[in-house]
């Protein structure tokens, strides 16, 4: 689920922060720091709580790179395209200061990418003044300040032995993470201010063979229940109405935290320790109104519980977001999946008949090694029976590091390519076809902009919107007829 790059804007003098803060911050109040965010969610999540330690320390954030004094880019690492944008930004922001606009604009790279190949990048860019890995997001203010103290100079203008820099007190990146946030870690937003984005868990224990996020983000690590729903009652003091939980693997919450500790394929059971159940119900509780939409749910940790209580709590949107990868049983196996077709179908129909009015997305890979004509036709003719309201494609990325990689018949990219188009085509009917339904239906709607909304179906971002033909206030929730001849458009 990746989003656009964010840029953060704001004013230090717009942050809460202590006079006693203010008064040892003096000698840096006046750095102004940028950053460029790049990737999915959890990692603008990162972004934010970086922003917060850096408006904790008396700096200001500026929108504009060329106005920072030091320059943050947040790289993503999860497929080839990914680190290809994030190796642009990187590239790019030192250009630029090399114009002349900034020249000794201080430039830091933090995020997957960092976390992953910290040696490697720290050899082939040693104009770098620093790469942060995911355990240092909450520390951002602090390492500027030692940046600032340590490196007066450029860093590509300070010797090097074979390109790499030994000053290596300043690149944090060498261990495998396990960082968590809690409920009052300093954060600034960069969503609007009517959703938010809230990690209720990180890191993964699953081993499938396609993905390196393990190794990058860790194991499997969850919020205590209470933090979660602290920061949610803030979040909703505020003025947010829309929150999205998430994590690498959202239905595993609260399992690492049992005293007899689960393992990945452990069914769930709430008399054992905390769940995402147990804790929707807490949620359910909370006074306001607003709605919490589910990310990132793993196939392998539903449970009738889980069910039967989304569909008893109103505040818990209809909508699912679960990925399945593919639904060929060889191809499940060969990725190590830990789901078959038989248990994802009876999934499937458990979720449509238990909650009423669900909308469920997805995303399958296209192009797996070894994926042959045959296993894409089944995963075609899956996707035309069950009709998902929502469905994301991703070719196959030969990920380096991953078992996936080391297999035999990786499929071509014109295949992949070929692949990707057909399974597309095939949703893009669906998806009118489903919108059209909506025609003559009254749909609440949360307000994004004046003449954009979206419906429970919708997650920021990546799902369909609702253009009004009537401006509405901006993050609040109103009720609609949709009359438009594609389900789109709405004629009031």
């Amino acid at each position: 689920m990746n989003s656009p790059p964010v840029v953060a804007a704001v004013s230090a003098a717009n942050y809460q922060r202590s006079g006693k803060e203010q008064a040892t911050r003096l000698p840096l109040q006046r750095t102004k720091v940028g950053m460029i965010s790049l990737g999915c969610a959890k990692n603008l999540v990162d972004a934010e709580i970086m922003l917060g330690s850096v408006l904790q320390r008396g700096m200001e954030i500026t929108s504009c790179p060329e106005d920072a004094d030091v320059l943050v880019v947040n790289t993503c690492a999860f497929i080839d395209s990914a680190k290809e944008e994030s190796i642009r930004a990187i590239l790019e922001a030192h250009q630029q200061r090399g114009l002349g606009r900034r020249p000794h604009q201080k430039l830091i790279v933090s995020g997957c990418m960092s976390q992953r190949f910290a040696k490697e990048l720290r050899r082939e860019m040693p104009e770098v003044d620093a790469f942060i890995g995911l355990d240092q997001v909450a520390q951002l203010g602090e390492i500027i300040e030692d940046i600032l103290i340590k490196r007066p100079t450029l860093n590509a203008q300070r010797p090097t032995l074979n390109g790499e820099n030994h000053q290596v007190d300043l690149a944090f990146a060498d261990t495998r993470p396990t960082y968590i946030p809690d409920y009052d870690t300093p954060r600034f937003r960069l969503t609007p201010t009517h959703f938010a984005y809230l990690k209720i868990a990180e890191g993964c224990n699953h081993p499938c063979s396609f993905c390196v996020i393990p190794q990058m983000r860790g194991k499997h690590r969850s919020r205590s229940p209470e933090s979660v729903l602290a920061e949610i009652r803030a979040l909703i003091r505020e003025g947010v109405c829309e929150i999205n939980l998430i994590s690498q693997d959202t239905t595993y919450y609260g399992m690492d935290l049992w005293p007899s500790k689960a393992g990945p394929r452990q069914p769930i059971d709430s008399a054992r320790g905390p769940t995402l159940a147990a804790l929707l119900r807490e949620i359910q509780q909370i006074e306001g109104e607003f709605w919490v939409r589910l990310l990132y749910t793993h196939p392998a940790h539903w449970s009738d519980e889980l069910i039967e209580t989304i569909a008893q709590c109103d505040k818990i949107a209809r909508y699912v977001d679960i990925p399945l990868q593919h639904i060929d049983d060889s191809v499940l196996q060969r990725m190590q999946r830990e789901t078959s077709r038989a248990h994802i179908e009876n999934l499937i129909d458990k979720l449509r008949a238990g909650i009423p009015g669900l909308a469920l997305r997805t995303t399958f890979i296209v192009g797996f090694p070894g994926e042959t004509e045959a296993e894409f036709a089944r995963l075609l003719d899956f996707i035309r029976r069950v009709r998902f309201e929502r469905l994301g494609i991703f070719k196959y990325s030969q990920e380096g590091g991953s078992r996936a990689a080391k297999m035999p018949e990786q499929i071509p990219a014109k295949i992949k390519n070929g692949r990707y188009r057909a399974a597309m085509l095939v949703q893009q009917q669906i998806a009118h076809e489903i919108a059209c339904e909506k025609v003559g239906r009254e749909l609440k709607l949360l307000v994004d902009q004046p003449h954009i909304a979206r419906s429970e179906s919708d997650a920021p971002d990546v799902d369909a919107r609702v253009v009004l033909s009537k401006p509405a206030p901006v993050g609040e929730f109103i009720w609609r007829r949709i009359t438009g001849s594609r389900g789109y458009d709405l004629l009031v």
